[in-house]
C-alpha cells in the first residue's frame, strides 16, 4: 500500500479507527468499545488495539503508516499532546495521550480537538473538498465546529480557537455552562431547542401538539419539533425559525470573521435536510451585509461518523507526511 495515517476518533461510547492514504483516500475502519471504567491505562490500551489491527489488515503494515492521529474531546493541550480534562471517561485527566500512544506503537502520534478533526476531514474528502477556508458547526447537544484557513487547522493563540458554539448572539442572554450569556448553542442547538421549548409549554402553558408528546414520552427532542413545525404546529414552527434565525446570525458573524468558501453543517439537527436549510438561508439572506452579494455557500456535511478518524488522519498526514517523504531515499 502507499504511504498512509491512521486515525482515531475517541469517543464516550466507541473509539473509531480509519486509514487515510498519501492521496486523501479513507480505507479500513474498525470500531472498539471505549473502556470508561479502565482510566487511561484501558483507553491507551484500546487504541493500540484498533491501530494493530488496521495493521494487520490486508493491504495496510506498519511500514506503510507514517503516524497516527488522535482527535479526542477537550479541553487539550494541543502541542503538548496532553488531555486536561474528560468528564466523559474518568481517570483521562492530564493523560498524556499523544506520548502514550506513539510509544507503544513505535509510530509519531499527533493529538487534535476532536471538533477540528472532524472540520479537517470534510474539508478533506468531504462537503469541503476543494476549497482553501471552511467552517464547520456541529450542531447537536451542544454546538462545536472547526475552522480551517489556507488549509491548516485554526487553535489560536491559546489553543482555545474555534469555540464557535459560544459565540454570543444575544448580550445579557441565556446562562451558558460556560459562564457567558447569550451563546449561540443555547439558542440553536438541538438540546436547548427542545428544553426551551418544553419550558414554555410546562410553565406558560404555550398551546401546542408537542403536548403530547411530552405527556407519552417524558420529554421533546428537536426532531419533534421539525415534525410539528412541519405539520402545521404555529408554536413548533415559531421555535424552529427562531432557532435557524440564530444559527444565522452565527453564520453571518463567521463570514465576517473569516470570509471562508463554504460553511459546512454537522450533527443530528441536519437531518431535518431541507426543513433546516431553507429558513436558514432565508434569514442568512436577510440578515448579511448589502455590499457585496454573499459568496459563501452553507452545506451539510457529506461523511457523518467518519469525519472524525479521516480528520485525525488527516492531521498527521500533514504533520509527518512531507518530512517523512522528504527523509527517504
Amino acid at each position: 500500500m502507499a504511504k498512509c495515517c491512521i486515525g482515531i476518533d475517541l469517543g464516550g461510547s466507541f473509539i473509531k479507527f480509519g486509514v487515510l492514504d498519501a492521496d486523501r483516500r479513507p480505507c479500513g475502519t474498525v470500531q472498539l468499545p471505549t473502556p470508561t471504567d479502565r482510566g487511561a491505562d484501558g483507553v491507551v490500551e484500546q487504541m493500540v488495539a484498533g491501530v494493530e489491527s488496521l495493521m494487520d489488515s490486508p493491504g495496510v503494515s506498519k511500514g506503510d503508516v507514517l503516524g497516527v492521529g488522535i482527535g479526542s474531546p477537550g479541553p487539550l493541550a494541543i502541542s503538548e499532546g496532553v488531555i486536561l480534562a474528560m468528564p466523559n471517561i474518568p481517570g483521562m485527566d492530564n493523560c498524556r495521550i499523544r506520548d502514550r500512544v506513539s510509544d507503544a506503537l513505535g509510530l509519531p502520534a499527533v493529538l487534535e480537538n476532536d471538533a477540528n478533526a472532524a472540520a479537517y476531514g470534510e474539508f478533506l474528502c468531504g462537503a469541503g473538498a476543494g476549497v482553501q477556508n471552511m467552517v464547520m458547526l456541529t450542531l447537536g447537544t451542544g454546538i462545536g465546529g472547526g475552522v480551517i484557513i489556507d488549509g491548516n487547522v485554526l487553535h489560536g493563540a491559546h489553543e482555545i480557537g474555534a469555540e464557535l458554539g459560544h459565540m454570543i448572539v444575544q448580550p445579557a442572554g441565556r446562562h451558558c455552562g460556560c459562564g457567558q450569556r447569550g451563546c449561540l448553542e443555547q439558542y440553536a442547538s438541538a438540546t436547548f431547542l427542545a428544553k426551551e421549548a418544553r419550558r414554555k409549554i410546562e410553565q406558560e402553558g404555550a398551546q401546542s401538539t408537542l403536548s403530547r408528546i411530552l405527556e407519552r414520552n417524558g420529554d421533546i427532542t428537536s426532531k419533534d419539533i421539525v415534525e410539528a413545525a412541519g405539520g402545521g404546529d404555529a408554536f413548533a414552527a415559531q421555535a424552529w425559525d427562531e432557532a435557524m434565525q440564530y444559527l444565522a446570525v452565527g453564520c453571518v458573524n463567521l463570514c465576517r470573521i473569516f470570509d471562508p468558501d463554504k460553511i459546512v453543517l454537522s450533527g443530528g439537527m441536519t437531518g431535518a435536510g431541507e426543513a433546516l436549510m431553507r429558513p436558514l438561508s432565508e434569514h442568512f439572506a436577510k440578515l448579511h451585509w448589502k455590499l457585496t452579494d454573499a459568496k459563501t455557500r452553507i452545506e451539510i456535511a457529506a461523511l457523518g461518523n467518519d469525519a472524525g478518524f479521516i480528520g485525525a488522519a488527516g492531521v498527521a498526514l500533514l504533520a509527518f507526511g512531507k518530512n517523512r517523504s522528504e527523509s527517504e531515499p
